[in-house]
Order: structure tokens, then sequence, then C-alpha cells
């Protein structure tokens, strides 16, 4: 996406440092979302044609607009970089914990604070601090001027974790720490295979065209045409995959969340503390040991998002789709894109305030975006 900031703003013109598209995008996403909604209330048969529009239980709709949107952003990434990424250890160690640890923890802990007589919205909850980041924060991190490279190294090494923990943590969450804790819990069937075709579809697919764009593009063009005149091309690409993707998941569920709207306040309530906590608390993390304000925003952005397509894809696998474990699932995003669209403007007058001595190069001048 293109961008246009110099070091030399001022306060009050953060939202230059956005290009025109980019600055209207709160206006965006919500125009999408109230159309998705629309849709799937004003045409009940709307969710069964696009539900029917599945492989291996995957929504084929969803999975294009998610391609879409993550493809121009993966092909910016400089991949001879990431080495740079692969030993901050400082980084690495910190998202592990912040997402793997703490992050389902807190889910867990909010979900029962704010749900513990709503048995269904509170598991959908629990289902969504599991399921991590590897989508849409690729976007955010993007727009709020993050490390490109170390986005894409975390938002892989979450992948494989995903992989490896995702029905572990759920068997603990759900089943384990309840009877511990003499709560009344739940089991979770999670295939792990099908976690896996999971990640490979939403990041294995789009990271491989990224990489081999760039390195075909470089190699037959050089990495100046390929960054001056192919990049700002395919970047407003990522936006309308971004808005067709929320159409569509909005109006998949449309019906659900537009006749019970009390059941989404009270999904939204322990969801709105959880994106603060992580997000600022990640923030603080990243100032406290040392990190740049790229490299703090990325740990951020990526501690904070989820990965919303599993956690409703498993919530519908395992409870159904007109299940409460669903409907949580769905309200994540809805809860989820606005916020962390506002963060992305929060981060932005943060890095004048929490990190002066660095240099403010507007994005256009460290790498198209």
């Amino acid at each position: 996406m293109a961008h246009t900031a110099t070091a030399d703003d001022a306060p009050p013109a953060i939202v230059v440092r956005l290009s025109r598209l980019d600055q209207l995008l709160p206006l965006w996403i919500g125009l999408a979302m109230a159309t998705g909604l629309l849709l799937g209330r004003l045409i009940p048969s709307l969710n069964t044609a696009l539900e029917a529009v599945k492989i291996g239980g995957i929504s084929l709709p969803i999975a294009l607009g998610l391609l879409i949107m993550m493809y121009p952003v993966l092909a910016k990434v400089r991949y001879d970089r990431l080495d740079t990424v692969t030993g901050d250890r400082r980084l690495l160690l910190s998202s592990l914990l912040l997402n793997w640890v703490l992050g389902p923890a807190l889910m867990f802990a909010l979900a029962w604070i704010f749900l513990a007589d709503h048995a269904e919205y509170r598991t959908g909850l629990i289902i969504v601090g599991l399921a991590r980041c590897i989508a849409m924060v690729i976007i955010w991190n993007d727009l709020a001027c993050g490390d490109r490279e170390a986005a894409t190294v975390l938002v892989a090494l979450n992948s494989m974790f995903q992989v490896l923990a995702f029905g572990v943590l759920g068997w603990f969450y759900l089943s384990v720490l309840p009877d511990w804790l003499n709560l009344s819990g739940t089991r979770l069937q999670v295939s792990g295979w099908d976690i896996a075709v999971n990640v490979l579809i939403f990041l294995g697919v789009p990271l491989l065209a990224g990489y081999l764009t760039r390195r075909v593009g470089e190699h037959t063009k050089g990495r100046t045409w390929y960054e001056s005149r192919f990049l700002p091309k395919i970047g407003p690409v990522a936006l309308y995959g971004l808005l067709f993707t929320i159409v569509i998941l909005f109006a998949l569920q449309g019906d659900a969340i537009t006749s019970r709207p009390w059941d989404v306040v009270l999904i939204a309530v322990p969801l709105l503390a959880y994106f603060a906590i992580m997000w600022a608390g990640s923030y603080v993390l990243g100032r406290a040991i040392g990190l740049s304000y790229e490299r703090t925003t990325t740990l951020a952005f990526t501690a904070a998002g989820n990965n919303f397509e599993l956690a409703i894809a498993v919530a519908i696998g395992t409870f159904g789709v007109t299940s409460g474990q669903a409907l949580a699932g769905v309200v994540g995003p809805l809860i989820e894109v606005p916020v962390l669209v506002g963060l992305v403007y929060v981060s932005l007058a943060l890095r004048r305030r929490l990190f002066p001595a660095e240099p403010r190069l507007g994005p256009d001048q460290q790498q198209p975006r």
C-alpha cells in the first residue's frame, strides 16, 4: 500500500503517513462490515450458498479474500533480510511468550470473568484465544510501519507452533485447567491435519507466491524496477482483498449477529479487554527490552491479532454452524478489525512520543509499502 509521509510531518498530521486510499480505511472497513451484515440479513439464502462453497471445510470465498489480501504484502518482503530477524532473540522469545503463554491464559481468564454463565460463548472465546495470528495482522503491521520482515518471521513461527500446540492447548484450557479450578469444562476434538491445512493455505500459499514473485521480478527486471514500478501497482490489491474478506465473513453470520445484538455485546466486552491488554502490554514490553519502533509495533500487533478463520472453522466443525461457540468466533473479527485499525493510528502517534531518537523516515523512504 502506498504511503507518503516524511520525517518532518507535524504531529497533528500523523494520518498523512498513509496513502489517500488508506487514510479512509476505517470508513471502508465500516462499510464492508455493514454491507456484509445487511447481505446476510436481507438474503438468508446467501449464507447457505456461501457455506456450500467449501473444500475440506475451508470456505473458498474467505480463502480467496485472504490470499488476495496477503499476497501483495508478502511480495514486498525483503527475503534476503530475514536473517536479521531470526538472530533477534529478544523479539522471538518475547513473541513466543506473548502468543503461546500469556495470550491464551489471558483469554481464558477474561472468558471466565465475563461469561461464567454463558458456557458456549465462553468456550468460543477460549478457542479464539488459542488461534494465534497468521493472516490479517500482516496488514495492520504494514499500515503501522512495522518491520515487515519481522512480521513474516513471527507469523511463520506462530504457524508452526499452531500446528503443534493448538490441539494440546485446547485440551488443557477446555478440560484440564477447568477441572483443576473446579470449573465446568468441555472437550475439544481438533484434527492436527486440519490445522496444518489451514496454515498451509492461509500462509504457505501467499508466502510462496510472494517469494517467487520477488525472486523472478528482481531476476528479470532488477530490484529498482520491482520496488519502484511493480510493488506500487499491486499494493492496493491488499486492501481490496481485506474488504472482500470482511464482506463475506459478516455475510455468513449477518443474521446471527443482527438477531442477537445483546449476545454480541456480551462477547464483545472481554474481547475489547483482551485486545487492549495484549496490544498495550506487548508494546510496553517491546519498549522495555529495547526494541526499535518497527519491531515493537510488530511484536504488539502479532501478539494482539488472532487467526479468526481457524477459530471459526474449529468452532463450526466441533459445535455446529448455529452454535454459540461459532457466534463467539464470528464476533472476534467484528471487534478485532475496528480495534486494530484504531491501534494503527495509536501506534503511529506513539512513535513520535516514545521513540524520539529514532530516524522517522516515511515508509517510502525505507522500502515500498
